[in-house]
């Protein structure tokens, strides 16, 4: 799951939607760009309540990454 951040979040913000991971037991790598924040959450992120962390303030959106076809032919 990758988490963007509005260009707008404060650090407080941030540190709001990092703990709602750590709380939730997800680690997470955080990606710090120019203009914006970006957390990938790793590993399996099926449990995540999309609805609260879109909820989050200075979230801006989420997109869940869809696992990988076991099956190749």
């Amino acid at each position: 799951m990758l988490i963007v951040m509005r260009t707008t979040a404060t650090a407080d913000d941030l540190e709001r939607v990092k703990q709602y991971l750590i709380d939730g037991d997800f680690d997470f790598h955080q990606s710090t760009g120019a203009n914006r924040v970006i957390i990938g959450v790793i590993g399996d992120a099926g449990s995540i309540d999309q609805s609260a962390v879109r909820a989050l303030p200075g979230v801006l959106e989420i997109f869940r990454i869809p696992p990988e076809d076991q099956e190749q032919q």
